[in-house]
C-alpha cells in the first residue's frame, strides 16, 4: 500500500439564512416625513426617495396652529422590517412603532416596492430548502479532467508623477522652489513604494499562479499531498447550504479515498416554508410536516455525499475508488450520551460513476442511486435511519 494521507476540511457555507430576528431592513426615506406648521395650518408632508412621490395632507386647524417663531419642521425616518412570523413592522429612526396614517401612506405610496420586499424575502427562505435538497444537482461529470487556464494579474501598476516646476515665482522666492521640490521628493518616494508593493504582489501572485499550474498539469497525478490540497480547494471554493466537515484520506498513491461527511442532525434542517397572499402585505409562513422535514433531511444528506463524491472524482484523474461515510450526532437512548453513529457508507468506483447520466441530473433520485454501488445503510422509506458500521481502509 503507498503513501497514506489525511486531513480534515471545513466547508464553509455560502448565504447562511437567519430565520429569526427582524429580517430585512428597508428605509422608506432619510427625509422621511415632517409636519409642517404655518399661517394657514398643520400640513403633513411625506416624501419617498427615489420614487418621485410626495404627499401633502392638512392634518390641523389654521392660525390657531401658527408658531409664533415660524415653520416648524420634525423630520421622521422610516423603515420596513419583515418580522420572523412574516408580519411587517414599520418604525421610525428610534425603533418605535409609525402611526398608521405613516403606514397606510407608505403602502399607498410604495405598495409595489413593499411587496416586492416580501417576495424577495419568500423567495430567500424558500431557496435555502431548495438548496438543501438539490445540491447533487451542480455535481460534474468525472470525465472532465482538471485543466490549467492562465489567468492575468491584472492590478494596474502605479502612475510615475508628472514633475511639478517652480515657474517664475521659483526663479525669485528660494521658499517657493525648496518646497515644490520637497513635495516633488515626497511625491517620488510615495511613487517608489507603491511600485515596491505592486511589484512584490505582482511577484507573489507569479509564483502562486505558477504552483497552480504545476499542481494541476503534474502534481494531482504524482504527489498525494498536492492531491489532497487541490480537492480541499476544490471543496471549499463551493458555495455550500451549510457549514460542513469533511475528514479526507488519500491511499494507494491515490487511487483510493476515504471521506467521512459530519452530516447536520434533523432538527437543524428548516422546518418552515413561505408564500406570498395574493392581498395585503403580510409574509404567510408555515411550518412544515414532520413528514416533508424527514424527506428534505434525507435528500439533503444524501445529496451531499453525491455531490462530494462526484467533486473527488473530477478533481483526481488517477482516482479508482471512492468511499464515503456519513456520520451524525445522536443521543444514545439507553445512556443519554452523544456519540457520533454512522447513517450510511458507499463504495463507488470510477466505472460504476462513470454509468450516471450528468446531463440529467435532475431526474435523478440522489437516495435510489446510492443503491446502484456497494451500500450499507438502515433506512426507512420514510427516511428514519439506524447506525450502521462504516467501510474502512482494510476493507475490500
Amino acid at each position: 500500500m503507498g503513501l497514506r494521507f489525511r486531513r480534515s476540511v471545513k466547508l464553509a457555507p455560502g448565504v447562511r439564512l437567519n430565520f429569526s430576528g427582524s429580517g430585512f431592513s428597508w428605509t422608506i426615506g432619510p427625509k422621511g416625513a415632517s409636519v409642517g406648521i404655518g399661517k394657514r395650518g398643520a400640513y403633513l408632508n411625506t416624501g419617498i426617495p427615489g420614487t418621485g412621490f410626495y404627499s401633502r395632507q392638512r392634518i390641523g386647524g389654521g392660525a390657531s396652529n401658527r408658531s409664533s417663531t415660524g415653520p416648524e419642521r420634525v423630520k421622521v425616518s422610516a423603515s420596513v422590517d419583515i418580522d420572523d412570523d412574516g408580519t411587517l413592522s414599520f418604525k421610525d429612526a428610534n425603533g418605535n412603532a409609525l402611526s398608521e396614517y405613516l403606514v397606510d401612506m407608505a403602502k399607498r405610496q410604495q405598495g409595489e416596492a413593499i411587496r416586492g420586499l416580501i417576495q424577495a424575502k419568500c423567495d430567500e427562505i424558500n431557496e435555502q430548502i431548495d438548496a438543501l435538497g438539490e445540491i447533487h444537482l451542480y455535481t460534474p461529470r468525472p470525465d472532465t479532467r482538471p485543466r490549467y487556464e492562465k489567468q492575468e494579474f491584472r492590478e494596474l501598476s502605479p502612475l510615475k508623477p508628472v514633475e511639478k516646476t517652480p515657474g517664475l515665482l521659483g526663479l525669485f522666492f528660494r521658499s517657493v522652489k525648496a518646497k515644490i521640490e520637497r513635495e516633488n521628493q515626497a511625491r517620488e518616494l510615495q511613487y517608489s513604494a507603491d511600485l515596491a508593493k505592486w511589484q512584490a504582489t505582482k511577484l507573489a501572485w507569479e509564483t502562486s499562479e505558477q504552483r497552480r499550474r504545476d499542481v494541476i498539469e503534474r502534481g494531482i497525478y504524482s504527489d498525494v499531498n498536492l492531491m489532497a490540497s487541490f480537492l480541499e480547494e476544490n471543496l471549499q471554493s463551493i458555495v455550500w447550504p451549510r457549514e460542513t466537515m469533511l475528514s479526507i484520506e488519500i491511499l494507494e498513491d491515490g487511487k483510493r479515498v476515504f471521506i467521512d461527511v459530519d452530516l447536520p442532525e434533523l432538527e437543524h434542517m428548516p422546518s418552515k416554508m413561505a408564500s406570498v397572499p395574493k392581498r395585503g402585505y403580510k409574509l404567510s409562513v408555515k411550518d412544515m410536516s414532520a413528514a416533508q422535514v424527514q424527506r428534505l433531511y434525507m435528500r439533503h444528506v444524501h445529496g451531499l455525499g453525491f455531490r462530494v463524491i462526484g467533486e473527488a472524482f473530477s478533481a483526481l484523474p488517477n482516482l479508482h475508488e471512492v468511499v464515503i461515510s456519513g456520520y451524525s450526532q445522536r443521543a444514545d437512548r439507553s445512556t443519554g450520551h452523544v456519540s457520533d453513529e454512522y447513517l450510511y457508507s458507499v463504495r463507488v468506483t470510477r466505472p460504476q460513476w462513470s454509468q450516471l447520466n450528468f446531463d440529467n441530473l435532475r431526474e435523478l433520485d440522489v437516495v435510489e442511486v446510492f443503491a446502484l454501488f456497494d451500500l450499507s445503510r438502515k433506512m426507512t422509506k420514510t427516511g428514519i435511519f439506524k447506525a450502521i458500521e462504516p467501510y474502512g481502509p482494510g476493507a475490500r
